[in-house]
């Protein structure tokens, strides 16, 4: 199966704390990272491929090898098969590092891939440009944006779903989605769906 997440930011202490910005709510950077982790893993298997859209930590140290290879350990304990989307706050010396240790799964693939913009796919008669940062579509058929950053804020577009961790748009599914467990196909074409009414509804 294949899954989709942002703006994981491990070790971000700054973010912890209930606000309007990005809700975290958790006392440490550790409950956080281990939540984060479990809930993770309770989905996704091995042969999974998971789509992270960027901003994955936010831990700098000196010397910067502490950090880099602490957020290594973090997302080596993560099941599945990483696609790394570069986003603003990732440092190409952890890709750099992870590239240089990339494991090798059972099926073959390696642990990690690396973009530095962005990702495009098809599911079910629809594209997806997956990228860090939305971006606006213009006039277009059956193309979705799914994307980060803006982390408890949602596009007033329907074509941009925010896939990140805090996103809004889990308002869209008909479920509850633990805290950073990524987001399946099934999940994302509920959310385009149930924006795409709610956008027809208001114009």
């Amino acid at each position: 199966m294949r899954y989709f997440t942002s703006d994981t930011h491990f070790f971000h202490e700054q973010l912890l704390g209930m606000n309007d910005f990005a809700p975290r709510p958790f006392l440490t950077v550790h409950d956080m990272n281990e939540t984060i982790i479990e809930n993770w893993n309770a989905v996704v298997n091995e042969t999974d491929t998971v789509y992270h859209l960027g901003d994955i930590a936010m831990y700098f140290t000196r010397p910067a090898s502490i950090s880099i290879m602490a957020v290594s350990d973090v997302l080596n304990r993560l099941n599945g098969h990483l696609i790394l989307i570069k986003g603003n706050h990732d440092n190409r010396a952890l890709f750099k590092y992870l590239e240089q240790h990339n494991a090798q799964l059972s099926d073959g693939k390696p642990k990690f891939e690396f973009h530095d913009v962005g990702v495009y796919l098809k599911y079910d008669h629809r594209q997806y440009y997956l990228t860090h940062y939305p971006f606006s579509l213009g006039i277009v058929g059956n193309v979705i944006n799914l994307h980060g950053h803006i982390h408890h804020y949602a596009m007033p577009a329907k074509e941009n779903i925010n896939v990140g961790v805090d996103t809004p748009e889990t308002a869209y599914l008909d479920h509850e989605v633990p805290f950073g467990r990524p987001f399946s196909f099934a999940e994302v074409e509920q959310m385009v769906t149930g924006k795409a009414i709610d956008y027809q509804k208001r114009h």
